[in-house]
């Protein structure tokens, strides 16, 4: 057993108990796999899995940057010992929570006994609230739930999301509501959101029992033009098997399909309480991922097409040294997620990778940004113009792609244009690791860019869930079933639609 790297994590048992209590914590490689391992000095040793192949680790880990600390984003609430003294991300993505209801049953979880639904003036504020923050104000937002379309008002709340100034909306949503209305979609479509963000845990009824309904939300969204990103939330040995099939679908719906974002079923909030060999036979990891879609794809697809979140650091600070305007920066730990871009030829998937020396390019890059003195940004863009053509094998290059061009706009100019002509040729792959009490790791919790926009602050993601402040926050801001049933004169049982 080989240490390589030193920590902090949370004892998940005293967490059961209520106490955040922070303790060591190691990264291990061990049989070929890496693990995190912590110390418990009332309830013993913890050891979950971080990559199961620790070549994958260590390719990604060198990718590893750090951001300049943020004084707005919250490390503690609730009275609770600060777990790390400053944030060093931006925020990338704000998570805005409109509402806790849904209009789903769930078997495994037990239901609020309070709602969450702030006013258009609330959440006003809170979009105002990420917006203001500096360096870099957040431009792309999340409206999540509990499910956001159950909200009457929320045309309004995206309207007022680009009013105040996000660039990039994008709605989480089960989908049930597009699926039975185009008029809906082509509502959503005319107020400018930019993506659907859709729940998709599998292609079959079993493992996903909402596929149909799916089906008929793709349909819809085709006909307004709106797109989509399917969003499924994995677990072993219930839909693990089915994410290469997952990518096919994406592929075969790639006219209105952007991406798939992958995301590991994480033990939090609610779930807490699950025993360990449930924990043990349903956590799965990143690799795992990858195994499946490289035996969908095999040749055409591997795990050496996949990068960490940071890897494209080096592309914001030279367009912020070319424009001389903050740029947001991508400095999530490398373990927070990945991806890749396809290009679709003739059916199949081929990566960027196949074709682009990407390490070769961001060395580059990293070696651009270094250049000081007079004339830097001419002597930047002459380099650029001069060497591009070195990072690229235009022979395996799509039909009609200018990967040239594209990088020069992108990386000189800053092109958004670009940029948006670049995904809507290709397909995003990718996935997220959200942390739970027992896999949590402090480095890469104050690394987070995703973050929510809360009545207490700006709270990053893994906090919000993995440390319980979400759930607190809701309860805080809440109130009982009965009284807004009475406040609306609407039935809570009128949301609910069973599964089908």
């Amino acid at each position: 057993m080989q240490t390589l790297e030193k920590t902090e994590s949370i004892c998940p048992s005293c967490f059961k108990e209520g106490k955040l209590q922070k303790i060591d914590a190691s990264i291990v490689e061990d049989d070929e796999k890496v693990w995190i391992i912590k110390v418990c000095k009332q309830h013993g040793s913890f050891k979950e899995i971080y990559f199961s192949d620790v070549n994958l680790y260590k390719r990604w880990i060198k990718f590893k940057v750090t951001g300049k600390p943020v004084s707005y984003v919250k490390t503690s609430l609730f009275n609770d010992s600060e777990l790390y003294a400053e944030h060093l991300s931006q925020t990338v993505l704000t998570n805005l929570m409109v509402t806790n209801r849904s209009n789903q049953k769930y078997s495994n979880l037990d239901p609020a006994s309070y709602i969450y639904e702030p006013s258009l003036d609330q959440l006003r504020e809170l979009m105002r609230q990420t917006r203001a923050k500096k360096p870099v104000s957040s431009k792309a937002i999340q409206i999540t739930g509990g499910e956001p379309t159950l909200r009457d008002d929320l045309l309004e709340i995206i309207h007022m999301a680009k009013e105040v100034g996000f660039s990039h909306v994008q709605i989480h949503t089960n989908g049930l509501k597009l699926s039975s209305s185009l008029e809906y979609c082509q509502s959503l479509k005319n107020e400018k959101v930019d993506t659907i963000y859709l729940n998709f845990d599998g292609i079959t009824k079993t493992t996903n029992p909402l596929i149909e309904s799916i089906k008929k939300v793709i349909e819809n969204c085709k006909k307004v033009n709106l797109n989509i990103v399917l969003v499924p939330v994995l677990i072993k040995g219930k839909n693990l098997h089915e994410a290469g099939k997952i990518v096919r679908f994406a592929i075969d719906n790639r006219d209105i399909i952007r991406g798939v974002h992958f995301q590991q079923f994480s033990f939090f909030d609610r779930t807490i309480k699950v025993i360990d060999i449930e924990r043990e036979n349903q956590r799965i990891d990143y690799v795992e991922i990858l195994q499946c879609i490289e035996q969908e794809y095999p040749g055409l697809i591997s795990r050496e097409d996949f990068y960490p979140i940071p890897f494209v650091f080096p592309i914001s600070k030279l367009v912020e040294i070319i424009t001389r305007d903050p740029q947001t920066e991508l400095t999530a730990h490398p373990a927070c997620g990945g991806s890749t871009f396809l290009f679709i030829i003739d059916g199949q998937p081929q990566p960027i990778t196949r074709f682009i020396d990407v390490e070769s390019y961001i060395k580059f890059l990293i070696a651009q940004n270094k250049k000081k003195g007079p004339l830097r940004k001419l002597r930047i863009a002459s380099a650029f113009m001069k060497y591009v053509d070195t990072f690229v094998d235009f022979k395996k290059a799509p039909h009609g792609f200018k990967p040239k061009q594209i990088l020069k706009d992108a990386t000189i100019m800053g092109s958004e244009y670009a940029l948006r002509e670049f995904r809507h040729k290709t397909l995003f792959i990718g996935f997220m690791g959200f942390q739970d009490a027992w896999n949590i790791d402090i480095d890469r919790l104050k690394r987070c860019v995703i973050h929510y926009s809360t009545f207490e602050g700006i709270v990053p993601f893994c906090s919000y869930h993995a440390l319980g402040y979400g759930e607190k926050i809701l309860e805080k801001y809440s109130i009982p079933i009965q009284e807004w049933e009475k406040k609306t004169n609407h039935s809570l049982k009128d949301d609910l639609r069973q599964n089908r």
